[in-house]
């Protein structure tokens, strides 16, 4: 956890270092702002190198192993904590089991402020965009945490994984990057190819066929820390430029984010190796089996048949959207007869966690 030490009176050379690293993370903001307001008064495919990067004097060395940090960014809405406190229950079950290389774990808040979850889950708090620039697009917050969270924390790991709250370890994890090439999870629904007009205002020719941009989104994605921290201020980048971009906005919707983490790896040449047993996303993948994390990002609704109703609200349903002002009640019901595994899997899990995190009942709101 990032806690609070009592300092007490501050020493000059304390305020002087303070002041120092205020005034790197604001550079590197505007730095990125102008960049994204220079990109989107151009014209054509925009500014002629579309790549930046971090500056290397805020780079952090960290010892080298095959490891990986637990990262997901979050806010501190109701929603996302109680999403958190799962995920993080799921990994410390699996963190030590063999197979694992799960590191240490850090929930990158970006909502500039701490919450209650301080003393529960390892947090590092960074500030989000400035206002009205994710022009209601939360989303936007994630690659500009990550922009902060690299420049600023003292990450031990090799590499990262970054994660979702949404996300419950099934099985224990281990590396699935090689070297330089990480590992990402291929989306259905990501289709560069199909969407090649409005990739190229972002991917231009001359940096090779959009099939080299990977159908993926950023999570989950395992990948060197030293190449995170050179693709994440493009993804920033690209990201804003995007959603500045009426055209592109409409056509990628909520998943812009995604797209705009694809184009950003191409851009610095970095490909995925693409690994579908990364993660599963029910009612659609119907077993867990060796697959590691279950995606609970689609309602699974069903009629007493053990019948999919999808679209619309059946007898049976868990959806994480019907709990967005506070936790699922402990001992859900389970499906019924006939419902995959893999849902009946999802709900035996959060049941386990909501029954033995302290104070599930109690400490729901901020």
């Amino acid at each position: 956890m990032i806690g609070r030490k009592n300092m007490g009176r501050a020493s000059p050379l304390l305020l002087v270092l303070l002041a120092l690293g205020f005034f790197f993370a604001m550079y590197n903001l505007l730095t990125l702002v102008i960049q994204y307001k220079d990109s989107s008064s151009g014209a054509g495919s925009g500014i002629p190198d579309p790549v930046i990067r971090m500056p290397t004097n805020l780079r952090k060395l960290g010892k080298s192993n095959s490891k990986f940090h637990v990262a997901l960014t979050a806010t501190d809405a109701p929603y996302s904590q109680w999403q958190c406190r799962i995920m993080y229950y799921w990994y410390k079950k699996m963190k030590n089991m063999p197979g694992s290389d799960m590191g240490k774990f850090t929930r990158v808040l970006h909502s500039g402020k701490g919450d209650h979850l301080m003393d529960e889950i390892p947090t590092f708090i960074v500030d989000p965009l400035p206002e009205g620039l994710d022009r209601g697009y939360i989303v936007l917050n994630r690659p500009w945490a990550f922009v902060q969270w690299l420049e600023k924390a003292t990450i031990e790991e090799e590499y990262i994984l970054m994660a979702e709250p949404d996300h419950i370890f099934a099985n224990p994890l281990p590396n699935l990057a090689h070297g330089y090439n990480p590992a990402g999870f291929p989306f259905f629904y990501i289709k560069p190819t199909e969407h090649e007009k409005i990739v190229r205002k972002f991917y231009p020719e001359e940096k090779g066929p959009v099939t080299d941009v990977d159908p993926i989104g950023n999570s989950p994605v395992i990948i060197k820390k030293s190449l995170l921290e050179e693709i994440s201020p493009t993804w920033v980048n690209v990201s804003l430029r995007m959603k500045d971009d009426p055209e592109t906005d409409k056509a990628f919707g909520w998943v812009l984010e995604m797209y705009a983490y694809a184009i950003a790896s191409a851009l610095h040449g970095v490909r995925h190796i693409l690994h579908e047993d990364f993660m599963l996303q029910p009612p659609w993948d119907l077993e867990v089996g060796k697959r590691f994390i279950i995606h609970y990002t689609y309602g699974c609704d069903y009629n007493m048949k053990g019948e999919l109703t999808y679209g619309k609200i059946g007898e049976w349903r868990f959806d994480k959207r019907s709990y967005l002002s506070g936790p699922p009640p402990k001992n859900l019901s389970l499906p019924p007869p006939g419902v995959p595994e893999s849902v009946v899997r999802l709900v035996t899990m959060i049941n386990e966690a909501t029954a033995n995190i302290p104070g599930w009942d109690s400490l729901n709101s901020g």
